[in-house]
Parts: C-alpha cells; sequence; structure tokens
C-alpha cells in the first residue's frame, strides 16, 4: 500500500481505480544546474513549468518537491476550479484603480476555461466538467447578501443569477445565486497528470528532496545543490516551515469529507448536476461538489490555527471538526442522513496578512501564493505569469494588479495565534449573530477589512 494512502480521497481514489500508485520518483542525486529551478510540486511549480516548457522546450526546468507531487493543497482541495481570487474586486480597485480590477477578474473567469483547455492538451484526465456554482440563500440575511451579490457582479463583468427556490435545493433555501464560472475537477487527478505530462516532456521532478534555503542562482536541498539562472518558490502554506518564508504565509486548515456513492433517487431529491459546486452564504466557509462517481464531496474551515504556524499530518483529522461538516451537510440535504462517510481528511492553506494572493520576481526569485483557498484557478494564472516573468517577457499578464503585491509579514506569536483563532471565533459568532437577530451581522462587518472583504 502506498505511503500516501490515507493523505486525502482524490489520492486514493488515483490508487483504487488504478491510475496512480502514488509511487515517489527519485530524489536528486548530487548537485545539478538547471535554467530554471522551481520549489514546490504542487499546481503553482508545474504550472510554471509546462507553460515555461510551452514557450521554449529548450529551457531545463528542475522541480524538487519535499514529498510527492501534489501532496499539499494541491491534492487535497475543494476541486472547485473557480474565477474566485481572495480579495475583492472592489477592495483591488480601490488601491489599483478600476481598470486593474476589471483585468484581474477577466483574467480570472478566463483561468477557468484555460484550465480546462491545458489540461485536455496535457492529455490529463481529469474529471473537467464547468458547470458553474450553486450558491444557496437559507435565510432572509442571506437572501439579501446573494441579491446583492448578484446586482454588484455586472460591475466587475461576472456573469451571476439570481433565481428564486424550487424543489431539490438546500433546505430552507430562499433561492439561488449561480455563476457559469466553475469547473468541477478532480484535482488530485489534473496535479498528478499534469506531473506525469511534464516529465514526459522531458521535465525533471526530483521528489523527497526538501530544500532549506535559496538566493540568487541556487537553491540548496538535502540531496544537493541546484544551480540554476532563475528561482521559483511555490510552496504556499508550507512555506511557513523555512526561514526566509516563515512569516510571509500562515497555514490555516481546511477539512473534508466524502459520501459514498450516492444512489441516483438521492440525486433527483438534491437537484445537483454533475459538474456543479455548491455553497451557501454563511461566513464560516463551507464548499462541495458531485464528483464523478456521484459522491458529495463537502468541505469548510472550523480547524483552528495551531502555534507558531505549525503544520503535522494530526492536523489533518479533527473529528470535532469532520462531525460539524456531517452534520452542516446532512441540514443542507437532508436525503444523504443516511449515506455513509467512506473519507475524511484535511491540510493547510495558506494565508497571506492582507489576504492578498500574489505573484512576485525581483529578476532572479519569483514567487506565487497566497491564495486562502483559492488556488485550484489561480495556481494556473499565477503559472502563466510567473513563465511569462521569468522569460523577461511583458504580457498583460505581468500588468495585472497582483504581480509585485507585498503583503505585510504575520506579527509574532501570541498575536498571531490570537488574531487567527478571534478570526475563526469571529466567523461562527457571525453565522450565530445572524440566525438569532435576522440582520447582518456586526461581527462579520468588523472582521471584513482584516480578510479582504470577500
Amino acid at each position: 500500500m502506498s505511503a500516501y494512502r490515507g493523505v486525502s480521497f482524490w489520492l486514493d481514489q488515483l490508487v483504487s481505480t488504478g491510475r496512480d500508485d502514488l509511487t515517489p520518483r527519485p530524489p536528486l542525486d548530487g548537485d545539478t544546474t538547471a535554467d530554471v529551478c522551481i520549489v514546490g510540486g504542487g499546481l503553482t511549480g508545474l504550472w510554471t513549468a509546462w507553460y515555461l516548457h510551452q514557450a521554449d522546450p529548450r529551457l531545463q526546468v528542475v522541480v524538487v518537491e519535499r514529498e510527492i507531487a501534489g501532496f499539499g493543497a494541491s491534492g487535497r482541495n475543494g476541486g472547485w476550479c473557480s474565477a474566485l481570487f481572495p480579495r475583492s474586486a472592489a477592495s483591488i480597485a480601490e488601491r489599483h484603480g478600476r481598470d486593474a480590477a476589471l483585468a484581474l477578474r477577466a483574467a480570472m473567469r478566463d483561468t477557468v476555461d484555460e484550465v480546462g483547455r491545458a489540461s485536455a492538451e496535457a492529455g490529463v484526465d481529469c474529471d473537467y466538467v464547468k458547470g458553474g456554482t450553486v450558491l444557496y440563500a437559507r435565510s432572509a440575511v442571506q437572501e439579501r447578501a446573494a441579491r446583492d451579490e448578484v446586482a454588484s457582479s455586472a460591475e466587475w463583468g461576472d456573469d451571476m443569477t439570481w433565481r428564486p427556490a424550487r424543489p431539490g435545493d438546500a433546505a430552507g433555501s430562499a433561492g439561488v445565486a449561480w455563476t457559469p464560472d466553475c469547473a468541477r475537477v478532480q484535482p488530485a487527478a489534473l496535479v498528478r497528470g499534469l506531473a506525469a505530462a511534464l516529465e514526459a516532456r522531458g521535465v525533471r521532478i526530483a521528489e523527497h528532496t526538501s530544500a532549506s534555503s535559496w538566493d540568487r542562482g541556487r537553491v540548496v536541498t538535502s540531496r544537493g545543490t541546484v544551480t540554476a539562472g532563475a528561482v521559483v518558490i511555490a510552496v504556499e502554506g508550507y512555506g511557513a516551515q523555512l526561514a526566509q518564508t516563515r512569516r510571509r504565509i500562515l497555514p490555516l486548515y481546511s477539512l473534508m469529507i466524502a459520501t459514498a456513492p450516492l444512489p441516483a433517487s438521492v440525486w433527483d431529491r438534491i437537484g445537483l448536476e454533475h459538474g456543479q459546486t455548491f455553497s451557501d452564504y454563511r461566513h464560516l466557509l463551507v464548499y462541495g461538489q458531485r464528483t464523478a462517481d456521484d459522491r458529495l464531496a463537502f468541505g469548510g474551515r472550523g480547524a483552528r490555527y495551531h502555534w507558531g504556524s505549525s503544520i503535522t499530518p494530526g492536523y489533518d483529522r479533527v473529528p470535532r471538526v469532520f462531525a460539524h461538516l456531517r452534520a452542516a451537510l446532512v441540514e443542507l440535504f437532508p436525503a444523504v442522513a443516511d449515506a455513509p462517510i467512506t473519507h475524511t481528511w484535511g491540510g493547510p492553506l495558506g494565508v497571506p496578512r492582507d489576504w492578498c494572493a500574489s505573484v512576485t520576481w525581483d529578476g532572479h526569485v519569483g514567487t506565487a501564493g497566497g491564495y486562502v483557498g483559492d488556488g485550484l484557478s489561480t495556481t494556473n494564472l499565477a503559472g502563466r505569469t510567473l513563465a511569462d516573468l521569468v522569460r523577461g517577457v511583458t504580457s498583460p499578464l505581468t500588468a495585472l494588479p497582483w504581480v509585485n503585491h507585498r503583503s505585510p509579514d504575520w506579527e509574532l506569536e501570541p498575536l498571531r495565534f490570537l488574531g487567527a483563532n478571534a478570526g475563526l471565533v469571529a466567523t461562527d459568532l457571525a453565522d450565530r449573530e445572524e440566525a438569532l437577530t435576522g440582520r447582518p451581522s456586526l461581527a462579520a462587518r468588523l472582521m471584513a477589512p482584516l480578510t479582504g472583504g470577500h
């Protein structure tokens, strides 16, 4: 049995269906040279390698990964290839101007389609179906929030619609907001398939190779030093474990559950179609999808931040959070009350201090990350942008407002611990407050400036 069984349902599914046995690729075998060295074998690093190779197949690209490609958030997430960006368009416009915000929104919408196009070009079967996102409004407060979002979406070029509730919607729904700009994806199939496609094209992926430091022209790893003309750091939440990025990112855990495959009679009652993802307008975020094999994969926040930005396998499984997720899923869809939960898993995502993802390039070292859970698509945009930056190409992508954005560092402990967990408590209280008062939450309004208004 693979040592990586149990990391996520998505990776387990690849093994059980014979699509990938998760055998690690060989590590570096000593010092080596490359044109570009990429640290991190998740989607950011692999998309960067993909677009670099597409632009110039002569480039020697080496990817170093501490575990296996797709071990982190890229192989554990909710499978939403969406146009979501962690900071609101209004906030981007306030800082960079309306045209910049419109350009970023357009780029995110285009990226949803680009992931489907590029994965098909790479020969990757990742169950990509662009079915959009169903957003249930399950109270009067949520309905007002949904209608406000639909009304304002056109201002930023987004195409959201509203419809009244109908049979099959989540329990208690007053109506549904819908956006077409999301595709259902099997994320581990995407990241593992992309790694295989790169390897077949001559890109070297060295797994079980930990990077400890980097600077202009070199990356020091546990298996040797890579001397390279360009370095790209793409480690997302795991950057909190590296000395050079320790305070740049905060690892926040998100956990998931998956049901057994559901019969057609249950799906008739739920109403979700293949390719659709779903959520509602609560503040303590939940997200789900109908999988290709007719399960419900459902996740959400609720796990606390751990002192010192620590990351360990034990944090991936919190029975209290899994119980909360099951209860929330049954509350949404009572028809699944008797459905067995076959898989539970989780992992850290990366949160910058101002909740704004970024791509940076200083002429020698590039970085990308801080997706706050919106990374399945944004990693692709980052990879395309980094490929241009590394090659010195000026393009519409390199002019987007997240390029060379610098987020503040996170505070030292104990302020980081207190602040992060206070935010978690505040989102839970906001939902309780709205249920009790029937009015928009004051706690949520106070927290909005700290979370990008998203």
